[in-house]
């Protein structure tokens, strides 16, 4: 007898769940964060330089604190910034026009500030742009460093020229007002990371504790500095190990590659399944829609970057899926070849299905629990993507899946085994 009041609800349940899984999914697409293998942009590998024993760990930990808040005020979207071994750095800035040069000298510049009397402009002989070393083992001291500074930014003189605005700290304004004291019309020299930057004479006592440092060569170098300079001084010289820049193309080619290889590989799991099990693999397959969006979708809310080796996880995790329910369905046909109803078999087969199910998944979760712990950047990202599929696969197997199939049992409209891909003889 066919039961219209289970139709209405097996159909109702179908339109709710392809209601939300567009919802998710239109939210998905337009809120997805690629990588830099998919998107393009610039992989930076750097390695501190000169640091040994205790102070490593310190000095590395406040290095990638700076250097985020840097890459932060550069306005990229969703960097990488990751300690890799005991000294080294790893940053990646996925985006199309990322400029390579003008990020490599805001990540890895040191940007330490320094101000001198005219003792060191005179005994030296300087002029502006010349390269100074070791000033501390000549017995010159700084008057003022970078770290009293509480701003900068960038100002513009009487003829539009760019320049770096300074104002320090309160401890920072009276050390720079008694700098100014005993130096009227005297050269203040102004040196960043060892290199004079500018030489102005001191025309009158500055009690505001405000400064500038002039001969910018364009507005984007003023910010550049002034970014740096905000950000404070790197605790530690970094020395640029490796540099690569995936274009845009290369990016647009991986994402294409990827997309129909997915497209592929999921449609011959569609296939199999409705060879296989008829109407179970078709409601498996409705269930690995849900079970696709559903990830994607909370994926995308927790703002992970997806990268081919996430990819790859996502993949491996459709299968691990399609495996639950494989089990599932092979117990519902030999509950049917013993001989049992369909609506018996349908709930003997996923209470026989669950322990295996759940034996071999906790493995596979544990795998990747490690893998998460002890990897880096992609095997992280791989090792995230694989247990979100996992956890929602069981979601999807056990209360997806078995609600469709009791209620299609319950309707009356299938009888006949071989929709279960039963042959009786």
């Amino acid at each position: 007898m066919i039961r219209w009041k289970k139709i209405t609800m097996l159909m109702m349940v179908l339109l709710i769940v392809s209601v939300a899984s567009f919802a998710v999914y239109s939210y998905a697409t337009n809120n997805i964060n690629l990588g830099l293998d998919l998107a393009g942009g610039v992989y930076v590998l750097l390695e501190a330089d000169d640091v040994e024993g205790d102070d490593t760990d310190d000095a590395i930990d406040r290095a990638l604190t700076i250097i985020r808040s840097r890459v932060d005020e550069l306005g990229v979207s969703e960097p990488v910034v990751q300690r890799e071994g005991q000294d080294r750095i790893r940053v990646e800035l996925a985006g199309e026009d990322i400029d390579r040069d003008r990020a490599m000298e805001v990540i890895g510049r040191t940007a330490r500030l320094e101000f001198y009397g005219p003792e060191i402009y005179y005994d030296l002989d300087l002029d502006e742009d010349e390269t100074i070393e070791n000033l501390d083992e000549l017995g010159y001291s700084p008057l003022v460093t970078g770290d009293h500074l509480e701003d900068a930014g960038v100002g513009y003189g009487p003829q539009g020229q760019p320049y770096v605005s300074i104002d320090f700290t309160s401890e920072g304004a009276r050390l720079f007002q008694q700098a100014t004291e005993q130096n009227v019309g005297e050269p203040i020299v102004i040196v960043l990371d060892g290199e004079v930057v500018s030489a102005p004479n001191v025309r009158n006592v500055i009690r505001k504790g405000e400064a500038m440092i002039d001969g910018m060569a364009s507005v984007e170098e003023a910010n550049d500095v002034a970014l740096m300079l905000r950000s404070g001084a790197l605790p530690v010289s970094l020395i640029e190990l490796e540099t690569r820049t995936i274009g845009p193309s290369l990016g647009e080619d991986l994402r294409e590659q990827s997309l129909t290889a997915g497209i592929i590989g999921f449609s011959l799991v569609l296939v199999f399944m409705i060879i296989m099990y008829r109407l179970p693999g078709l409601m498996s397959n409705i269930a690995l829609i849900v079970y696709i969006t559903l990830v994607f979708g909370f994926l995308v809310h927790l703002g992970a970057t997806f990268t081919l080796p996430g990819i790859a996880g996502l993949i491996l995790s459709v299968g691990m899926a399609v495996d639950a329910n494989i089990i599932i369905f092979e117990r519902i046909k030999e509950e049917i070849n013993n001989g049992k109803t369909l609506r018996v078999s349908v709930e003997s087969g996923f209470k026989r299905g669950i322990k295996t199910i759940l034996d071999s998944n906790v493995t596979t979760l544990i795998a990747a629990a490690v893998l998460f712990y002890f990897g880096t950047g992609p095997i992280q990202g791989f090792a995230v993507t694989l247990s979100t599929g996992i956890i929602a696969s069981m979601i999807t197997a056990v209360l997806f899946t078995r609600l469709v199939l009791k209620l299609l049992v319950a309707t009356g409209l299938v009888k006949n085994v071989k929709y279960f891909g039963v042959q009786r003889s």
